[in-house]
């Protein structure tokens, strides 16, 4: 059955509100730093490995609809261990991706008090999340008008008044791919979409055929056309400095009128992208606990808890720039498994080839580790030290419940077995 425009542009705009994020208004910043007007093309080889793994997410959660995420589907499909680093992968690159989030929105919307704007905005996103708010489609549809209308304002202003000239250009062409890497944040909410949570209504596979293109194409447009347009207006050296690049640009640009829109569209942009990744990373968590991997009896709220005090610690731990790194490397890592094990899907399952996953699993990982070495080492780390976590504790559950067994089946054989009453 053929989708309707209508369908097609509904889920795109379901999915907007989970990329337009810290990416487009932070992140080109610590990107023209490593490699100046190279994150440009950088952003087209970030665009291909998002596409990739979007085909990949969206096949899984056809053939496993009732698996929450890549760490479910890689469960399935690769086994218990690649499922624990797949999900550890997935936490740490929330968790950064939480706190790069909320300080792009303290730098943007709270710059006097910017730590203690993006701790308000964890707990805030947080309680929502556990009242059960969610992002409808009504409500995606505004903000993604909201978002992109001002940013077609940023752009706009950014070409309309000859900038000032810069005081030097920063970057070189050797940090395309590690940029690339970089700006993989900025797309990597499209799971939004193909990997919906229980309880959504899953999109049909011929509507994402072509929702997905065009969430990831329109996004890379998004992007292309920010990204130079706050190039030109401050230079690669005075952009890489700045800690909100889209006001710093209008400021240049004469502007100054508009920076009220883009406080707004930032704190917009910032709850419901931060809305996502809590959500995301608590249905890892779920599936952890329904799996065994961690005690069956931590009740949603717990979870929340647990997230909201990651989060915290996150800002608290990583500068925006360190946070973006260790978020994209520890999201590729995660990729990469959730690619690898939809190379073994069978042919019934796909909706794209199998070469598009393969492809995939190589960005994934030439991406991640062309990163920065600070960003790699702690996501490495991270991953480590999370495997190991959630090895130790399944180990741990699975040795009292077997203790308890024990007990119990000797229990048995020591009681007496009860006497029938005689006939008097």
């Amino acid at each position: 059955m053929t989708p309707t425009p209508r369908e097609i542009v509904t889920t795109v705009a379901l999915g907007l509100p989970a990329v337009l994020g810290a990416g487009v208004f932070a992140g080109l910043a610590p990107a023209a730093g490593l490699a100046g007007w190279w994150l440009l093309p950088a952003l087209a080889v970030t665009a291909l490995a998002a596409l990739c793994s979007a085909f990949s997410t969206a096949d899984q959660s056809r053939a496993y609809p009732d698996i929450g995420g890549g760490y479910g589907y890689v469960r399935a499909q690769l086994g218990v261990w690649p499922a624990r680093m797949t999900a550890s992968a997935h936490l740490v690159g929330r968790a950064a991706m939480a706190a790069a989030v909320a300080s792009m929105f303290g730098a943007y919307v709270v710059p006097d008090q910017p730590v203690a704007g993006a701790l308000a905005l964890v707990v805030a996103t947080a309680v929502l999340g556990a009242a059960g708010f969610r992002f409808t489609t009504g409500v995606s549809v505004v903000v993604s008008l909201v978002v992109l209308a001002v940013l077609a304002l940023v752009v706009a202003s950014s070409f309309s008044i000859a900038p000032v000239p810069s005081a030097g250009e920063t970057g070189t062409p050797n940090e395309l791919v590690g940029v690339a890497g970089l700006m993989f944040t900025a797309f990597a909410g499209f799971e939004r979409i193909t990997a919906p949570h229980r309880g959504e209504q899953p999109h049909p596979p011929g509507v994402l055929k072509f929702a997905i293109p065009i969430l990831v194409g329109l996004s890379f447009a998004v992007y292309l056309a920010v990204g130079a347009g706050v190039l030109r207006q401050l230079g690669s050296a005075r952009l890489a400095l700045s800690p909100a690049p889209l006001r710093d640009a209008l400021v240049a640009a004469d502007a100054s009128a508009l920076v009220p829109l883009v406080q707004v569209a930032a704190a917009v942009a910032g709850v419901a992208v931060l809305h996502f990744v809590l959500a995301s990373a608590h249905r890892t968590l779920t599936g952890l606990a329904e799996d065994g991997d961690l005690p069956t009896r931590l009740k949603p709220g717990v979870l929340s808890l647990v997230l909201t005090v990651a989060g915290v610690l996150a800002v608290l731990l990583m500068p925006l720039a360190t946070a973006l790194g260790v978020a994209a490397c520890a999201t590729l890592f995660y990729y990469a498994f959730t690619n690898a094990s939809a190379r073994v899907l069978l042919q019934n399952d796909r909706t794209w080839p199998m070469r598009t996953a393969c492809l995939g699993l190589g960005l994934s990982v030439l991406l991640a580790m062309s990163l920065p070495v600070p960003a790699l080492l702690i996501s490495i780390a991270a991953l480590g030290a999370g495997t190991g976590l959630i090895g130790l504790t399944a180990s741990l559950r699975a040795s009292l419940k077997e203790s308890r067994t024990e007990k119990r089946e000797e229990s048995l054989r020591r009681t007496p077995p009860a006497r029938t009453p005689g006939r008097s």
